[in-house]
């Protein structure tokens, strides 16, 4: 099989993150204003900022993640189980919390790493918006390990594969099985920035991971869609791109337990 469609995507993904990635210097400050195509909470552009002390980098948020949370009534504090939450976060991604603010700081060598890292933290943390109803007793990430606790599926948690462009991904879950591995991103609702990303990350890795684990890697989302609408395009976008997918609403189904065993 022709493997050029995946490559093109690939490349059309990294120039798509090249050419809507601007980048402007606060002269009175110093800080570079670095504006991504990523969206967070109130649909507009993640910004992340940048400035060069001595010998490190430093990256942060400004303190926007959290007071943006505040702002849609999902105050952190107030919560332990949202602390927990952003602590694992945190410690998942190698970021600070100083005063409210998400920091990283890293060699000049380091910066793409650290970038990458600090946008998938403002990502994830973001996401407590959407899991903010009275309805909802537990984040869906760990509705999901509840449910692999339940099938008796033997799992790692916050699994970490370097891809060929040097940076580490990091996948919600991973099972390994004799000939198959699986990548895991679950999702609490699909969008134009977290779909191509998580295509992104599972074919950045497929060509090493697969020589050194001798094993097909196969790439699963599973996705939140009760009480939900899903576009079709996003569902349609990951199985075109290889990706299975399994609803959380037929979780129990054989067919969608079936696409579980590595």
């Amino acid at each position: 099989m022709n493997d050029d469609w995946i490559n093109n995507c690939i490349k059309e993904y990294y120039n798509w993150l090249k050419d809507n990635t601007l980048v402007k210097k606060n002269e009175e400050t110093g800080w570079y204003v670095i504006n991504t195509p990523f969206l967070g909470i109130f649909n507009d552009n993640i910004e992340i900022y940048a400035k060069l002390n001595k010998d490190k980098i430093i990256l942060s948020d400004d303190g926007q993640t959290l007071s943006n949370l505040e702002l849609t009534g999902v105050p952190i504090q107030r919560s332990e189980k949202r602390k927990d939450w952003l602590n694992m976060i945190l410690l998942n991604y190698g970021i600070e919390l100083v005063n409210n603010e998400l920091q990283t700081k890293g060699t000049e060598k380091e910066f793409n790493q650290k970038k990458h890292n600090l946008i998938c933290a403002i990502s994830e943390i973001s996401d407590m918006e959407m899991v903010a109803k009275h309805t909802v007793s537990s984040l869906f990430k760990e509705d999901v390990k509840d449910f692999f606790k339940e099938q008796n599926l033997i799992y790692t948690p916050q699994f970490i594969a370097k891809g060929s462009t040097g940076i580490e991904f990091i996948f919600d879950f991973q099972i390994a099985g004799r000939d198959n591995e699986l990548v895991i991103k679950s999702f609490n609702s699909l969008n134009k920035m977290n779909v191509p990303a998580f295509l992104y990350s599972w074919e950045d890795i497929k060509t090493g991971r697969e020589k050194v684990s001798g094993k097909n890697l196969k790439g699963l989302a599973i996705i939140n869609d009760v009480e939900k609408e899903l576009k079709q395009e996003y569902t349609d976008a990951l199985i075109n791109k290889g990706a299975d997918i399994v609803l959380w609403s037929k979780r129990h189904q054989p067919d969608m337990l079936n696409k579980l065993a590595a």
